[in-house]
């Protein structure tokens, strides 16, 4: 708005100046064309005429002005031919003030104007060289030294901002006293210089000269006024102005506004110009009812950034930059990068965001619903007493109610909350439980909520789908469903049996988000399949953290927020090694919550049915290797037979032979005892051993 009154300003400079300058050229030419003096009236009468038609940005008494400069035309009308031996008097009297207003006022007003482009383009170049201070490695007299250079600089511009002020405002008097005091000059040198032209000078003519010159006295006056009321400005805004002139003021001093729902400023916004190289650049941002608008300088209106209905924000690290956040709209194809110039705007633009991301601006009273949605947050960490004493008297019928059935899929909007009213706050999740804001890198320590016998390490997955010779884990699954998420918490929690746990869970870590002042989210692709949920890093493709499926026992989306969901996962081992123990995980996503409750609960179903036909599977086999091994018997039975029947036909047919051969022995035997009977002993032994 500034610089759009400054533009209005100089426009109007611009125009007297041109005006000025004619007016001085038809006036020299009064002065020096002494045989043209009644042209070059004749000239400066017609220029007078036409100022009613001069467009002055800032003529606010344009019709006192045209009706002054019309009589005063009319009269010099009718001096045009009057003799050329003014030009003394006209020297003294007409040209001197004209001269001095153009020579003097107007230079100064440009050399104002320049002095202000400089200061205005060093104030540019401190902020820059301020804004690429490194939050990390900061040398303190390095950063002294641009401190003190934003210091002076933004000092520099706003004093020569003011006496440039200073000098535009004077000029609308001066401009009415440099047209109307050459004139009056030039009317008392006629009058003077023409003793015999009283009959032409009436005394009507007179008075409107009096009158004229006592207007230019009057007007003298209230500049003077003006212009010493203005000095006294700028000498109080010189004095109070001084604690802003710091680019990063004591968040003590100037606390931030939370309850904000429009903001107006200055950011560095992030442009890629190539695959890793980027540029930053410093233009005014401001807000429009749900849109985040931008506006260069010199353009006449903002253009549109972005819908911020919806949308989510939150704290990055880029570049080595500081007070960076980033803005993701509600379907995730867009997104921006901002740097803020302290601490105080940087907290104050993402509360504004994530204010009007509610739709809290649509509300009569925006700021004040915004106040007690914040203050609420505050107060959500722990329950009230009179909630305690209102369900004191509930603990030992909840006690010794029997566990309720798991359901394995919630999350509808209309879900009944008859458990939480059954429920204390300290029944779903302990009062001591730490809350984990961020993901723990599996490469330094174990996974959260996964068995340790998983052994699963941080790995990287191929984007080109190829194995590299060893077999994914999730190749043979069905279901592959990818979804952006972001990570707000986990906690442990004491019960897994109503999807209360996990609204109730939401609401303690949004609350301690509020409380304290947590705004940075880690964003992964959540991998739906049929036997885990894996976070998988965006950038580098690897997995963060893998869930199996069957120990997510519940998942539900927030009833009110469909962005939120959340799941709890049963692990063996906590706090206590022995006992099992439940975790709740939240995440925020891009108004998908539904779609990913439906899709663990479709990969289930999946896991369900595959877990059937593998028994099935199994049961079969088991049958088949029954019937294998009957049929195995049975063909061994059968061998046997036949390898019985075998041996009988061999018997059978050794008998016979036998028997014939017996006959042949008893020839033989009877033969070999008569020769023995003729050997003697010694010839029995050798017929034996032999």
């Amino acid at each position: 708005q500034t610089r759009s009154l400054l533009g209005v300003f100089e426009e109007d400079a611009a125009a007297i100046s041109n005006y000025i300058n004619q007016l001085f050229q038809a006036m020299h030419r009064i002065y020096d064309a002494q045989n043209e003096l009644s042209a070059a009236t004749h000239l400066t009468s017609k220029l007078l005429k036409e100022y009613e038609k001069q467009r002055f940005p800032l003529g606010g008494d344009d019709e006192v002005m045209t009706s002054t400069l019309q009589q005063f035309a009319k009269v010099i009308d009718e001096l045009s031919s009057c003799h050329a031996v003014l030009s003394t008097q006209l020297a003294d009297a007409m040209m001197f003030p004209i001269t001095q207003f153009k020579e003097r006022d107007l230079k100064e007003i440009l050399t104002l104007k320049e002095v202000f482009q400089i200061a205005s383009n060093d104030h540019d170049a401190a902020i820059t060289r301020y804004s690429r201070l490194s939050k990390r490695r900061e040398n303190e007299k390095i950063k002294a030294e641009v401190t003190e250079d934003v210091y002076t600089s933004r000092k520099k511009q706003h004093q020569t901002m003011m006496h440039y002020f200073c000098a535009l405002n004077t000029l609308q008097y001066k401009k009415k006293i440099s047209l109307l005091e050459p004139l009056l000059g030039y009317m008392q040198a006629q009058i003077s210089f023409f003793k015999m032209g009283s009959e032409n000078l009436t005394e009507q003519l007179e008075e409107f000269l009096t009158n004229i010159g006592t207007s230019v006295q009057n007007v003298r006056r209230e500049m003077d006024c003006e212009v010493e009321n203005m000095q006294q400005t700028i000498e109080d805004l010189e004095v109070a102005s001084d604690p802003l002139y710091l680019p990063d003021p004591d968040p003590t001093k100037f606390p931030a506004h939370r309850n904000l729902t429009r903001k107006a400023g200055y950011l560095n916004a992030r442009n890629k110009t190539g695959l890793v190289s980027s540029s930053w650049e410093r233009q005014f941002y401001f807000t429009q009812g749900g849109n985040l608008m931008s506006q260069a300088r010199g353009d006449v209106a903002g253009g549109l950034v972005m819908d911020i209905d919806n949308c989510s924000v939150m704290a990055v690290d880029c570049e080595d930059r500081r007070y960076c956040f980033q803005i993701t709209s509600f379907d995730g194809k867009k997104s921006s990068i901002l740097q803020a110039e302290s601490k105080k705007d940087y907290e104050e633009w993402i509360c504004t965001i994530n204010n009007i991301s509610k739709q809290i601006y649509l509300s009569e009273n925006p700021e004040e619903i915004a106040a007690r949605v914040n203050q609420s947050a505050l107060e959500a960490v722990t329950p009230s007493p009179s909630f305690q004493q209102r369900h004191e008297s509930m603990r030992p019928a909840v006690q010794s109610r029997p566990p309720a059935t798991r359901t394995s899929s919630t999350g509808s909007l209309g879900s009944d909350s008859a458990a939480l009213s059954a429920l204390s706050l300290d029944s779903l999740v302990a009062p001591d439980t730490p809350i984990q804001f961020d993901i723990i890198s599996p490469v330094s320590e174990d996974l959260p909520g996964q068995a340790k016998s998983s052994g699963q390490s941080g790995r990287r997955t191929n984007p080109f789908g190829e194995s590299g010779g060893s077999k994914s884990e999730t190749e043979d699954s069905i279901l592959h469903q990818l979804f952006i998420v972001r990570f707000l918490g986990s906690m442990e929690v004491k019960s897994d049996e109503s999807p209360d746990v996990v609204y109730e869970t939401m609401r303690q870590i949004l609350a301690a988000r509020a409380i304290h002042n947590v705004f940075r989210m880690t964003e992964s692709h959540l991998l739906v399949t049929c036997d885990c949920l894996k976070l998988i890093d965006p950038q580098t493709q690897v997995t963060r953290l893998r869930f199996p499926l069957p120990n997510v026992v519940l998942y539900a989306t927030h009833q009110e927020n469909k962005r939120l969901f959340g799941f709890v996962l049963r692990t063996s081992g906590g706090r206590v090694e022995s006992r099992q123990t439940s975790i709740c995980y939240i995440f925020e996503s891009n108004n998908e919550g539904e779609k990913i409750c439906d899709s663990v609960g479709l990969a289930k179903q999946i896991a369900f049915h595959a877990e059937l036909d593998r028994k099935a599977s199994e049961k079969q086999k088991e049958i088949d290797r029954v019937k294998e091994k009957q049929q195995k018997e049975l063909n061994k039975q059968k061998q046997i037979e036949k390898d019985l029947e075998e041996q009988s036909r061999l018997i059978a047919a050794s008998s016979r032979s036998n028997q014939s051969s017996a006959e042949g022995q008893f020839v033989v035997l009877s033969s070999s005892q008569s020769e023995d009977s003729d050997l003697g002993e010694d010839g029995k032994k050798k017929r034996e051993s032999e």
